[in-house]
């Protein structure tokens, strides 16, 4: 009976995370009310301290949990791609699932924003988050450097920045403009390109050292001759 009890709670709480969730991303927190939140999820306010403190509480619960969730699923779902430019391919399609089939990522973008001024803890978690991001990214990169997939010259730390910070403009004009925006294609064109430029030099390079190894094999097989 406990266990079931418990299980319910949860489940409960989950529910109003995700009404929560819903009303941060569409109304930003400050207009966002525990009036407005209780009476979406259909429960009384009563119901709503029980489980959350206050609605700061609700709102850091809200973030950790879908930031979290966010997170685990580009590790998990990155981390085995062979290669550094299917990898960034793929956290584009994360970001772009989390941006058109839920609004975890308007949620994250809309407090983000409204966070720098008003709310200096929150910032200071979605601060944190983006270094995350950006250093999973660097680490990216540098992996394809080291692979010889991408050109040596470029800063890992620089080019996660402008990846980080394309990703999230593209994300901004979609939910201003989803009937002029095709996210999609905005993304695809963006990492086709940010690619591009990634291995300006690799082919050439490699082209080279082959030519050079071709033309100096003889030159060694008749020196040792």
């Amino acid at each position: 009976m406990q266990a079931t009890a418990h299980s319910r709670g949860g489940e409960a709480r989950r529910e109003l995370l995700d009404v929560a969730i819903d009303c941060f991303a569409r109304f930003g927190y400050q207009a966002t009310s525990i009036d407005r939140i209780a009476r979406e999820a259909g429960v009384t306010k009563g119901a709503l301290y029980y489980h959350f403190k206050d609605k700061a509480d609700l709102l850091f619960a809200a973030v950790k949990s879908r930031v979290g969730q966010w997170e685990r699923r580009v590790v998990g779902e990155v981390r085995p791609v062979p290669s550094a430019t299917a990898r960034l391919q793929q956290v584009a399609q994360v970001c772009l699932d989390h941006a058109t089939k839920s609004n975890h990522r308007r949620m994250i973008i809309t407090l983000m924003v409204e966070a720098l001024d008003t709310n200096a803890p929150l910032s200071a978690e979605f601060r944190a988050m983006m270094r995350r991001f950006r250093e999973f990214l660097a680490s990216l990169i540098a992996s394809g450097q080291r692979h010889g997939e991408f050109r040596a010259d470029v800063d890992p730390a620089v080019a996660a920045e402008v990846y980080a910070g394309a990703v999230m403009g593209a994300e901004i004009q979609y939910y201003q403009d989803p009937e002029a925006i095709s996210l999609p294609a905005t993304l695809d064109a963006f990492v086709d390109q940010y690619v591009s430029w990634l291995s300006v030099g690799v082919n050439h390079h490699r082209s080279n050292d082959s030519r050079t190894r071709a033309r100096s094999g003889p030159a060694r097989r008749a020196t040792r001759s």
